[in-house]
């Protein structure tokens, strides 16, 4: 249903005329939903003028969140692998202001195919960040205050993977880096699936359709270094599951969230039983960002102790 009527938005705003709109429904239907999308989201990125905050508000509050979230997993990749995140080039705005991030650095990695791995994720990070800011223009938000060690110690903790007063260092080893990976690409996914149907301009949501499928990239690479480490330590079958079910609890009462699977079954790509994947809203992914435990909206925490920058800053309630 989300497909159809998505499609069926879309062609209306790309269509110039009456008769064009119903040719293409008539040539695309219900069954043409792949050959409808690659039909009407058009044009190119690159070429697109950075927007105008008044005439694409909209477009411009969904991209800024989108920023938000692009600026947390380049800091976590950035510093991951080279000990420093985003120059301020890439993070303020155009006063030279931008929030400050706190922890992270470099790790120490034993699997040179998981270094590489890390590098290429960073590098595309990085370029999300680059890209959506250049698109935005004026529009672009800076960088938010963002805090990694004390939150992912906080997600941690509420996800039972260890004990209140200890500490887990998302930095110390090959095996916490994939799993603090883990609770930031899923999201990541979701968050852009979930925004798809808000964004208006066909050129920025061929963009972020094209973001979309990186990230979903990414995520895989994530879920199955993980299911094969897991072969071998059974026991982040379950670390992983736990991760999962806290960001179940977070988001909203729904149980749609997914590990990677068991031993005897693997689930490298979490989708419903139309093998599609789900969407979150910006109030859901933001629950989980600002590791909400109550019921209520709010517009700050866990990740981002200020909050995020932009019109979209609130959570939902739960």
């Amino acid at each position: 249903m989300y497909e159809k009527q998505f499609i069926s938005d879309a062609v209306k705003r790309s269509a110039s005329t009456e008769v064009d709109r119903r040719k293409l429904f008539a040539m695309l239907g219900v069954a043409g939903a792949g050959a409808a999308a690659a039909t009407v989201v058009g044009g190119s990125a690159a070429n697109a003028a950075p927007m105008d905050a008044a005439s694409d508000a909209t477009d411009a509050a969904v991209l800024n969140f989108a920023l938000n979230l692009e600026y947390l997993e380049a800091e976590f990749y950035l510093r991951a692998v080279t000990g420093e995140g985003l120059t301020m080039k890439d993070a303020a705005d155009s006063d030279g202001h931008a929030g400050a991030v706190y922890g992270g650095k470099k790790v120490a990695f034993k699997s040179k195919t998981i270094e590489r791995y890390a590098r290429e994720i960073a590098r595309d990070e990085r370029e999300h960040v680059r890209f959506l800011r250049a698109a935005l223009g004026k529009s672009a938000v800076r960088r938010p205050t963002i805090t990694l060690d004390a939150a992912f110690t906080a997600a941690a903790t509420a996800a039972g993977v260890i004990k209140k007063g200890q500490k887990f260092d998302a930095f110390a080893n090959d095996t916490n880096f994939l799993l603090a990976a883990f609770l930031f690409e899923d999201v990541g996914v979701t968050a852009y699936k979930g925004a798809a149907g808000l964004i208006t301009n066909k050129t920025y949501l061929d963009a972020a359709a094209g973001i979309l499928a990186v990230e979903a990239y990414h995520a895989s690479a994530v879920r199955t270094t993980l299911y094969g480490m897991a072969e071998d330590h059974p026991s982040l079958f379950g670390t992983i599951q736990k991760l999962s079910n806290a960001r179940d609890l977070l988001d909203n009462k729904k149980d749609d969230d997914q590990g990677i699977g068991s031993a005897s079954s693997s689930n490298l790509v979490p989708a419903d039983h139309n093998a599609i994947v789900y969407g979150r809203t910006t109030g859901e992914v933001l629950n989980i960002v600002y590791l909400n435990t109550t019921t209520k909206s709010v517009s700050k925490g866990g990740f981002y102790p200020n909050g995020i920058n932009g019109a979209i800053k609130a959570s939902s309630a739960k």
